[in-house]
């Protein structure tokens, strides 16, 4: 059975960075920890696995905003969020989550009207208040 729904990955920066981030060029992001809502309505464990591949250092591509912080030493995934749903919900999530923290404005929403899909927060427990369960990451590793 496929998993589909919406996911938020909790992202700690050790330091701040200056990233250039495809077509939005240069941003800087401040050391601290940051939420990014993502969905996948065709596989979410793949999704989710990527993502941590990715921020290990096992996978390589840029397709996504993300992947370009994620791909970076200092940043580290260190928790995993899911509301499953066959529904699109990751902009719904967005904008509560907005409320929260400090937006990373265009990041990861060039497919909707969202102002980010990435915020600065000071924890990542608001997001079981969201209705996201907390999922060990072990649950998505190899």
């Amino acid at each position: 059975m496929v998993l589909r729904g919406t996911y938020c990955l909790c992202i700690s920066l050790r330091r701040g960075l200056e990233l250039e981030i495809g077509a939005l060029g240069m941003i800087r992001f401040d050391q601290g920890l940051y939420v990014y809502v993502g969905s996948a309505l065709n596989g979410l464990e793949a999704r989710v696995r990527r993502h941590l591949r990715t921020s290990r250092g096992d996978f390589k591509a840029t397709h996504w905003h993300i992947d370009y912080l994620l791909r970076e030493p200092e940043v580290e995934i260190g928790g995993v969020y899911i509301l499953l749903s066959d529904l699109r919900e990751e902009c719904r999530i967005a904008e509560e989550i907005k409320k929260l923290g400090t937006s990373v404005k265009g990041f990861g929403c060039s497919d909707c009207r969202c102002e980010s899909h990435l915020f600065r927060v000071d924890s990542c427990d608001a997001l079981s208040e969201l209705g996201l369960d907390n999922v060990r990451l072990t649950e998505f590793l190899d």
